[in-house]
C-alpha cells in the first residue's frame, strides 16, 4: 500500500521526514509488533493503543 506513496526518491524521503526515527519500517518490524500483542508477554496489556508508526504520532503536534 505504501509503494505507491514513495514512488520516487523525493517522495520517500518526505515520507522519511515525517517520522520521529527518520525511516520506514520494515515488514518484519510490524510483524513484530503483532506478534507481541498476540503473545502472552501482552496479557496485561488492555485498553490501550499501541501506534506502530515509527513516532509519526509524536510528530503530528
Amino acid at each position: 500500500m505504501a509503494h505507491t506513496m514513495i514512488a520516487t526518491p523525493e517522495a520517500r524521503s518526505f515520507v522519511e521526514g515525517l517520522h520521529a526515527l527518520k525511516r520506514l519500517a520494515s515488514p518484519d518490524e510490524i510483524a513484530r509488533s503483532v506478534l507481541y500483542l498476540a503473545s502472552d508477554a501482552s496479557t496485561f496489556t488492555t485498553g490501550a493503543a499501541l501506534p506502530v508508526d515509527r513516532g509519526v504520532s509524536i510528530n503530528r503536534t
